[in-house]
C-alpha cells in the first residue's frame, strides 16, 4: 500500500480512480465468455479444468487494521489479479493444446513456462515427430 506514502498525490488518486474502475466492466464479461469457453470446450477437447479458487483469492477485506477504501480496494485487485491469472492458465492450456510450436527467439519476448515442453521454432523434424502419426 505505498500510495499512503504519498500524501501528496491524494487528488490525482482520486481522477485516476475512475479509471482503474472502470476496467471491472470488461473484466466482468470477460469472466463470463472465459468461462462459457472453459466449461464448453475443455470437455470438447479432453482438457482438465482449471480450479479458479486456486487463482483467484479475495480475502485481505478480513484484514480488521484496513480501512474501508483499502478492503474495497484489495477485493478488487484480488478478483483482478486473480482472474487475469486464471484466464491466462485457460488460455495456456488451450495453447498447448492447439499449438505446441515456441515462437520464434529475440526481441525480449518473455516465454511463459508451459512453453518449455513445445517444439523449438523452425524444428520440422521434431514437428514431424511428434505430430505426423
Amino acid at each position: 500500500m505505498r500510495y499512503r506514502n504519498h500524501q501528496g498525490r491524494r487528488l490525482l488518486h482520486l481522477l485516476s480512480a475512475p479509471v482503474i474502475w472502470a476496467v471491472i466492466i470488461p473484466l466482468i464479461f470477460l469472466d463470463l465468455f472465459a468461462e462459457l469457453y472453459h466449461h464448453i470446450c475443455f470437455p470438447v477437447y479432453g482438457l482438465k479444468r482449471v480450479r479458479r479458487a486456486d487463482y483467484i483469492r479475495i480475502d485481505r477485506q478480513r484484514l480488521s487494521y484496513l480501512r474501508f477504501f483499502d478492503k474495497v480496494n484489495c477485493m478488487y485487485c484480488g478478483y483482478a489479479n486473480g482472474f487475469l491469472a486464471y484466464a491466462s492458465e485457460i488460455a495456456a492450456r488451450t495453447e498447448a493444446y492447439w499449438c505446441g510450436i515456441k515462437h520464434q527467439q529475440g526481441g525480449g519476448f518473455h516465454a511463459p513456462k508451459h512453453h518449455d515442453a513445445f517444439i523449438r521454432y523452425g524444428d520440422e523434424r521434431a514437428f514431424r515427430r511428434r505430430y505426423d502419426r
